[in-house]
């Protein structure tokens, strides 16, 4: 097939796009396909062969390392010489017409979100992953912590805050602590806070006004942090996080030795299966297909709490979905062949 792995984007999980976009690009190559990876936002602007030789003479290959730092967003938009408003870059969705499938290895906004999915159905363009409305809906933890709760998944209570003036300084004297402060859209823990005094939450609630003017105010649970994703309308083992510092933020995430992953995690039989429900019940409420991944904590009391699904699960060298699928002998360029197999046939069934 000729396949087009739509990577890169505009938010602030772009590096963590081109290291996924790298590792599917290299791995359905070697399966035989013909592979071009395109930036979603800067698009083919430095492409100098004709359209046409796309798939003979691909783009080279971003790096597959992510930097410690989440990307310069403003520094992207200067890069582009198409200064339209438009979040497709010159000669991305002619690319995307050429394929016989677009590989999303977007994450976060503008590629989790819906949007993408919606313009590419418009099209007529098959993609991987979820359609537009379940992943829209998954991407706002808001929405997707009222749906679980809906359907008997326990969540962190929460509440929804639009940033004022006002609402920073009331939340910051008298909301109880420790908490999580979260962009409800964000990704790879950008916008993410665990704030265990009055300062640390201020600061907080100041800081992430960068990424969004409505943030949630989330409960802290304290424990073991796990992944449980989805393939296949199966769920996979779970795999315990277990960062070196601090939290499973950003640079933990992404910096090789930072974080030891364990799977199959070593937990309850018990536990094992709430979190497999759940990540299971939460895809198919949601209306997603192919794969996804959902985010757990394991309290001291061997409870299970649900935080939030990702419909874009990353594809880096250190993503916890490929290990996972490695702990059932599935491997990096099988798992790749069964995303975009159960893709087609989703879009084929108009899911």
């Amino acid at each position: 097939m000729d396949i087009v792995v739509l990577a890169g984007g505009l938010s602030p999980e772009r590096n963590v796009s081109f290291s996924s976009g790298a590792m599917v690009c290299e791995a359905l190559a070697g399966l035989g396909h013909r592979v071009a990876l395109v930036d979603a936002f800067l698009g083919l602007e430095d492409y100098q062969a004709p359209l046409a030789e796309l798939f003979r003479q691909p783009p080279p290959l971003p790096e597959k390392g992510i930097k410690e730092e989440a990307p310069d967003l403003e520094a992207v938009k200067a890069a582009r010489r198409y200064k339209g408003p438009g979040l497709f870059g010159e000669g991305v969705l002619a690319a995307c017409q050429m394929a016989d499938v677009v590989f999303m290895g977007l994450h976060g906004a503008s590629g989790e979100d819906g949007r993408v999915q919606a313009a590419l159905d418009l099209q007529g363009i098959p993609y991987t992953g979820s359609g537009y409305l379940g992943s829209a809906i998954a991407m706002d933890k808001h929405y997707t912590k009222q749906l679980a709760r809906q359907i008997g998944v326990r969540t962190p209570d929460w509440r929804a805050i639009t940033l004022t003036a006002q609402t920073v300084e009331d939340t910051a004297q008298h909301a109880a602590l420790p908490c999580v402060v979260k962009v409800p859209n964000g990704g790879s823990s950008v916008g993410v806070y665990l704030c265990h005094t009055r300062e640390e939450l201020r600061h907080a609630l100041t800081d992430s006004g960068r990424y969004s003017s409505r943030i949630l105010l989330e409960q802290y649970i304290k424990g073991r942090e796990f992944a449980c994703g989805v393939l296949e309308e199966q769920s996979l083992p779970p795999i315990e996080i277990i960062p070196k510092e601090g939290f499973y933020d950003y640079r933990n995430k992404y910096q090789a030795g930072a974080t030891l992953e364990v799977c199959p995690a070593h937990i309850s039989g018990e536990a094992e299966a709430l979190m497999r429900s759940a990540a299971l019940r939460m895809h198919k409420h949601l209306g997603l297909a192919a794969y996804s991944r959902s985010d757990f904590i394991l309290d001291e009391d061997d409870q299970v709490w649900f935080l939030e699904v990702n419909t874009l699960p990353g594809m880096t060298p250190l993503s916890l979905l490929p290990q996972e699928a490695a702990a059932v002998g599935i491997d990096y360029g099988t798992l790749c062949s069964k995303i975009i197999d159960a893709s087609l046939e989703a879009r084929h069934e108009g899911r």
